[in-house]
């Protein structure tokens, strides 16, 4: 495969996977310069090494060069760090430059489209996550659903304490919920009126043991 194909492809690729894909729906401008130099220093050092006569020892201390991207960091998000892989992908891909020349088209093409349908909208439905923190302490999970479900308004699929703090009473929760209808709201909005009203009857006998 020539050189001027390419880079040429792997050029189209990323600015499609960057600005047409994951700008347009994550809105995140200060990771475009991170895909799209990631990209190009991949193509770049690929070509290199392609190039000239260097030991297996050297190729992988080159690219070791790419574990100081910090994909654990709390700012990223695992699609972000999709995203990551795939322009690093694309970048290998078109640096290899394997035969016939139809292979880097055709497999970055592949990439793209599975990006376009997975990281798409409408494919994983009304689905949603979040870290909530409570201002109360619920010991007993149907308690805990009920509230979380009616502070969302959501139908939920996923409840997860990662925290009970019964000094402060609060809880934190992770949650994974769908969009609920008006009549499912309804009812569930109906279930945590009475935790607040269980859960002040001891704290009133707190109060009075030291009057």
């Amino acid at each position: 495969m020539s050189l001027v194909i390419a880079i040429v492809t792997d050029l189209v690729a990323i600015v499609v996977l960057a600005y047409a894909l994951y700008f347009r729906r994550h809105r995140r401008r200060d990771l475009l310069l991170s895909y799209v130099a990631l990209n190009v220093g991949v193509l770049a050092v690929t070509i290199a090494l392609g190039s000239v006569e260097v030991g297996i020892g050297l190729g992988i201390g080159l690219f070791g060069i790419l574990s100081i991207i910090r994909l654990r960091s709390d700012q990223i998000t695992q699609q972000e760090i999709a995203y990551y892989f795939v322009a690093l992908a694309l970048g290998l891909l078109a640096g290899l430059r394997p035969t016939p020349e139809w292979v880097t088209p055709a497999l970055s093409a592949v990439m793209l489209a599975v990006m376009f349908v997975v990281d798409a909208p409408w494919a994983a439905g009304r689905t949603r996550h979040h870290t909530v923190m409570l201002d109360r302490a619920y010991p007993d999970e149907r308690d805990l659903e009920a509230a979380v479900a009616a502070l969302l308004n959501a139908s939920l699929v996923r409840v997860e304490v990662l925290e009970l703090d019964l000094v402060r009473e609060t809880t934190l929760v992770d949650v994974r919920y769908r969009a609920a209808s008006s009549k499912t709201v309804v009812l569930d909005r109906a279930r945590p009126t009475a935790v607040p009203r269980r859960a002040e009857a001891p704290r009133a006998e707190r109060e009075e043991v030291p009057a």
